[in-house]
């Protein structure tokens, strides 16, 4: 009961006052499955992207971390391929690096995980070959995760639903689609009537009783 009491403060704060750039909110009716979401920062290599998380609050809360989860692909020396995330706060205390205390909450992970986003931390990279091209090939880096950032996290807005640059190209797309088809039809009703013009008139048939008649 605690625990729930807890949660639904939280969840109040978040979204009355959520970190800059951050969106949460439960996932349906459980309020111990939430959906989040976290802006680029602008000046990032994540500028202008959207991230959606899943974050699961555990039976034992606040005693136990919540595991969270990126759901949207990011280039990222310290975030996996499956969206786990290489962060101290997000293990218990006595695991590698793990430094969870009850006094923490989900509005501090998201400012966590919101900031390890605009400064990775290669000394505990958790893919090795992004976290060496972080090292040593910045500009590498950069570009790769500039192009993950266009090519998967711009299609939403903070708070769910399309952006509406996504929208608007969607619809300027739809139309170039439409016009060609539009235009075939036109030239083909525009031949077929062209053709029915051109054609000419039947002969006209003489009558056996005119052809009995004729001098």
């Amino acid at each position: 009961m605690a625990m729930k009491v807890r949660i639904q403060k939280e969840i109040s704060r978040l979204t009355n006052d959520p970190p800059p750039g951050c969106w949460c909110a439960p996932k349906g009716d459980n309020i111990c499955t939430l959906e989040a979401q976290i802006e680029g920062r602008t000046g990032t290599v994540y500028e202008r992207g959207v991230w959606t998380l899943s974050i699961d609050i555990p039976p034992r809360y606040p005693f136990e971390p919540p595991k969270v989860r990126f759901l949207t692909k990011i280039y990222h020396p310290n975030i996996d391929s499956e969206g786990r995330i290489c962060l101290d706060i997000l293990n218990m205390p006595g695991t590698k690096g793990g430094a969870w205390k009850p006094s923490l909450s989900v509005f501090t992970i998201l400012q966590s995980v919101a900031l390890l986003m605009s400064e990775p931390n290669p000394e505990d990279g958790l893919v090795t070959d992004v976290t060496h091209e972080y090292r040593h090939h910045r500009e590498l880096f950069d570009m790769k995760a500039k192009q993950w950032t266009r090519k998967y996290a711009t299609k939403d807005t903070l708070g769910g639903g399309s952006s509406k640059e996504e929208e608007e190209e969607e619809e300027e797309g739809q139309k170039q689609q439409k016009q060609p088809l539009e235009e075939s039809s036109s030239q083909h009703n525009n031949s077929q009537q062209q053709d029915e013009q051109e054609e000419p008139p039947p002969p006209t048939k003489k009558s056996k009783l005119a052809d009995d008649i004729t001098p």
